[in-house]
């Protein structure tokens, strides 16, 4: 489709990446039109058409998850749904995908170009690790991934309470900077950009790229935030088959 991105990163050749947005499908509003999430209550024809639409562009075998905003990592299986928040894959064609609607999609790959990953990070599944637990399905030291950070929730509109800051800095004080006073007394505002950086550079990993969308203000997105009944567009990586 003419307006689904493509990762702007040093991915060594072989990798392939795409982030769907709205349109181009056939669902009908508030899902319009390409909504890609099959739990939104959108109906289930139009999405498996969307899906279908998906797969003969991209001419690859998605993974979809059943996301539940933990840390579990699975060895990405198109043939099954799996519960997990995070995927990888070394198997040309297979593509690690990640649906959201403001959380954080972050796509992985090595150096080497042989393996790929991609994890689903709203604030409770990064505060809790699960771009950690990415990076741990690889064997590679950390200087050898490379990651980029697709569309998400933007920190002028990612506003959150107190418990959430203290999730961050309870395991990693410096991400306080990641946070600033919001205008309504006692809640803050939040860079989740910011806070996937900070957490990934004490990792050791610091290739990391993408950043600066907001799906609640580009409304090429879905976004939870701007709607709370609305779909999922979704980010993918994978190693190509061709």
């Amino acid at each position: 489709m003419a307006d689904w991105l493509i990762p702007d990163w040093p991915a060594p050749v072989g990798i392939k990446a795409c982030v769907t947005t709205r349109a181009g499908g056939i669902s009908v509003a508030p899902f319009d039109t390409f909504n890609l999430g099959d739990h939104v209550d959108d109906d289930p024809q139009a999405v498996a058409h969307n899906r279908s639409i998906l797969t003969s562009c991209l001419t690859i075998k998605p993974a979809w998850l059943k996301q539940v905003h933990g840390i579990d990592v699975v060895e990405a299986s198109p043939a099954q749904v799996l519960q997990a928040d995070a995927s990888w894959s070394n198997t040309p064609g297979v593509a690690c995908t990640i649906m959201t609607a403001d959380c954080l999609p972050a796509l992985f790959c090595n150096r080497q170009g042989t393996q790929v990953a991609a994890a689903h990070a709203g604030w409770r599944g990064l505060a809790a690790g699960v771009l950690e637990a990415t990076v741990e399905s690889f064997i590679e030291a950390p200087s050898e991934i490379l990651v980029w950070l697709g569309p998400a929730i933007g920190p002028q509109a990612f506003e959150v309470g107190p418990e959430v800051r203290e999730a961050f800095m309870a395991t990693h004080p410096e991400t306080a900077k990641a946070f600033r006073a919001s205008a309504n007394p006692g809640k803050f505002m939040a860079d989740i950009y910011q806070l996937a950086r900070l957490r990934l550079a004490a990792r050791g990993l610091t290739a990391v790229y993408g950043g600066g969308l907001s799906t609640c203000s580009d409304e090429r997105f879905f976004s939870y935030r701007r709607s709370a009944r609305t779909g999922r567009f979704a980010s993918l990586v994978w190693i190509d088959s061709k």
